[in-house]
This record gives structure tokens, C-alpha cells and sequence, in this order.
């Protein structure tokens, strides 16, 4: 039995790995997000972090690109390229992190209110004060309370939002219990864990997985500003930071476009690939959930 429930996935897999490639936009997305991700990955073992290190600057403050600095240098005269390439591992650290948090609060919440009826009306009343909440306004209040660092910055973005996280999920785990194989699974005597684990997860894993790619895009951009307004970690470069450095030292007033540009299009690059890969999951997956048994 178990060898038959092994090739049913692994062809379920594959059936879904062949829709999935059928959308070039989405393979697009991975193929880029896989780039990027090998750049973050390679960076400590293909570049030398001492560069990003003020005092150990050794080029001139806002050289235009160059074949010593291909990317020119910035305000302190550190290598544009290199700031650009380590700040991608801070980018893709945090909006992983703050995504995968948002929607594990957002998936509890969702499925806690549905299944436990009784906590419906406190849970969702959270949820919608935390909506009605401006979340920049939110999440720029916990950066400045909470000491500086990367993981406020994780825990700013996930508990601003969270709240859409939680209606989808509610409202895809009320649709689930209300279908006859939930019903009967609780007159054999299935208790909670029994229909949230084996009947109501199963549904609305898919819809997770689907709105954590959507969500890791979102986190980005608001890692990227927070860092823009000099909220972020002090001590890492992060593409927000960078912009937040261009804008403070007059990269405008010095016309050094290549100070803005890098950073700038590595936020528009990361964000694309995950909201490429996300809507062609979407369509993947999510006409499926009405078939989950």
C-alpha cells in the first residue's frame, strides 16, 4: 500500500511539475529566482566580505564604472557590485522569513477560527483591526520600539501582515468542512486533529504555498523600504539600505545613477521572479483544491 501511495505522488508530482513548465512566465520566474538565489549563495565563497567594510575602503567615493569597479562605487568608496551582490542575501533572508511568518500566523488564525467556531468572533476580530491597521504606519512603529536588527525587521513585516493570510485561509477551511467526507469522517469519530490533519491541511496547503510565494515579493518591498527610511539593521547592507545611503549622501545631487540603479533593479528583479513563480502556481494548484479527498 504504501509503494502504491508513493508512485500516485510522485505522479501527481510530476503532472504538476509538467503544468507548471507549460506556463512560461512562471518557468521564467524560477529560472530567474534560481539565478539569484546561486548569486546569494555563492557570494561569501566568490567575493571577500572585507569590502563591505567602511575603513577598508580603497576606492574613491562616487567613481563612475570602471574595469576595477564595474559597477563604479559609492559614497565611501566601497564597490557598488559587491554592496549589490551581499545585499541580496539580507533581501531574500528577510522576506523569506517574514513571509513563511506571516502566513504560519495567518494559517493558524484562519483555521483555528473556522474549525473552532467559538473563537471565531474574537480571532476575526483581530484580524479585522489588524486590517483596518495602515501597515507601513504598523510596521514602521514596531522597527522604531523594538531594538534594530534583522529580526525586527522579520517580526514588523509578519505581524503587519498576516490578517489577508488568515480570511483566505478561513474561508478555504470552512469550504472543506462542509463537504460530505469531512461529515462523515466525524460521525465514524474523528476527532479535531483527526479533520484538521488528515482532511482540512491537505486543502489548504496548496492555497499556503501559493500565497507564501505571493507574500515573500510583498516582504521584499517592505523590507526595502523600512531599510529606505533607515529602519533596518545598522550592521547589513540590504538593497533598502543602499537606497537609503544613496538618497542621505546626495547620489542624486552627484548624478551617480550607478548608486540607485543596482539596488533598485534587484528589488524589481526578486520580485518579479517570485510573483511570476507565484501566479503560475496559482493556476497550477488552485483549481485542484475542490478535487482534495
Amino acid at each position: 500500500m504504501s509503494a502504491l501511495v508513493r508512485r500516485r505522488r510522485l505522479a501527481a508530482a510530476a503532472a504538476t511539475w509538467r503544468s507548471f513548465a507549460a506556463h512560461r512566465a512562471g518557468l521564467a520566474g524560477l529560472v530567474l529566482l534560481g539565478a539569484i538565489a546561486a548569486l546569494a549563495l555563492l557570494a561569501p565563497l566568490l567575493t571577500d566580505a572585507g569590502g563591505l567594510d567602511v575603513t577598508k575602503a580603497t576606492g574613491a567615493p562616487y567613481r563612475p564604472p570602471s574595469s576595477e569597479h564595474w559597477l563604479g562605487t559609492d559614497n565611501s568608496g566601497r564597490s557598488v557590485l559587491l554592496l549589490t551582490w551581499w545585499g541580496t542575501r539580507v533581501s531574500l533572508v528577510v522576506g523569506l522569513a517574514a513571509a513563511v511568518l506571516s502566513v504560519l500566523i495567518g494559517t493558524v488564525v484562519g483555521v483555528t477560527a473556522a474549525h473552532f467556531r467559538r473563537t471565531e468572533g474574537p480571532l476575526m476580530g483581530a484580524t479585522d483591526f489588524f486590517l483596518a491597521l495602515p501597515s507601513l504606519v504598523l510596521a514602521i512603529a514596531l522597527s522604531t520600539v523594538l531594538p534594530r536588527g534583522l529580526s525586527t525587521i522579520v517580526l514588523a513585516i509578519a505581524v503587519t501582515s498576516w490578517p489577508s493570510t488568515a480570511r483566505v485561509v478561513r474561508a478555504q477551511t470552512l469550504a472543506v468542512e462542509a463537504r460530505p467526507f469531512v461529515e462523515r469522517a466525524r460521525a465514524l469519530g474523528g476527532g479535531h486533529a483527526h479533520v484538521v490533519g488528515r482532511h482540512v491541511l491537505p486543502a489548504v496547503l496548496p492555497l499556503v504555498l501559493v500565497n507564501t510565494t505571493l507574500a515573500v515579493a510583498s516582504a521584499i518591498i517592505s523590507e526595502s523600504t523600512l531599510s529606505f527610511l533607515g529602519l533596518g539593521d545598522p550592521t547589513r547592507v540590504s538593497w533598502g539600505s543602499m537606497l537609503h545611503a544613496a538618497s542621505s549622501y546626495g547620489a542624486v545631487s552627484q548624478r551617480a545613477w550607478w548608486f540607485i540603479l543596482p539596488p533598485g533593479l534587484g528589488v524589481v528583479a526578486v520580485v518579479l521572479a517570485f510573483t511570476l513563480c507565484g501566479r503560475a502556481m496559482e493556476s497550477v494548484l488552485i483549481p485542484r483544491l475542490g478535487g482534495r479527498r
